[in-house]
């Protein structure tokens, strides 16, 4: 498999649509919890567990069931904090960020079902401090976490953004 084939399996199945994704803001002991994503093309992301919605699920329904499935964590949201646009074509999105906090479950990297064996983009999963977040190239990290001066910055932000949107004028 090469890294060309994730990209292609990426954009047939996320690309060229808009989606809507819920992700999970789950901090202790002063570190997030963050996934590393293999985006083809040599490409990394470390982002925080989440995903797209199933129509007919809540939110919450949704952030729970990703949650499960990437870290094997079972979370209740505590608080809605904002949402972003990413649009890079041919992916866009609108991705609701919520604070969580763990209810039990045994922390282990899931799989993507949306994606087949060969294509699992999910690689990492591990607690970042704000040092371990600063130290990641920021073409390897979400847009969001490349702009706080610290965790609490992430509970802090209301409304709309869209950091780093090269298609956003």
């Amino acid at each position: 498999m090469s890294k060309d084939e994730i990209s292609k399996e990426i954009e047939s199945k996320f690309g060229n649509q808009l989606r809507v994704r819920v992700n999970g803001i789950l901090i202790q002991d002063e570190k997030l919890l963050m996934v590393k994503h293999l985006m083809g093309n040599g490409k990394i992301l470390w982002s925080v567990p989440g995903g797209g919605m199933n129509f007919g699920q809540s939110a919450s329904e949704n952030l729970q069931r990703e949650f499960l499935e990437e870290t094997g964590l079972n979370v209740k949201i505590t608080k809605y904090l904002f949402v972003h646009e990413y649009l890079d074509p041919p992916l866009h999105a609108m991705e609701h960020f919520f604070s969580v906090k763990s209810t039990g479950g045994c922390l282990k990297l899931g799989e993507d079902p949306e994606l087949s064996r060969e294509f699992q983009i999910l690689k990492e999963l591990t607690w970042m401090s704000l040092d371990d977040i600063k130290s990641v190239p920021k073409e390897s990290i979400h847009q969001i976490f490349r702009q706080i001066k610290s965790l609490d910055d992430l509970g802090l932000w209301k409304g709309y953004f869209n950091f780093g949107n090269n298609s956003i004028k």
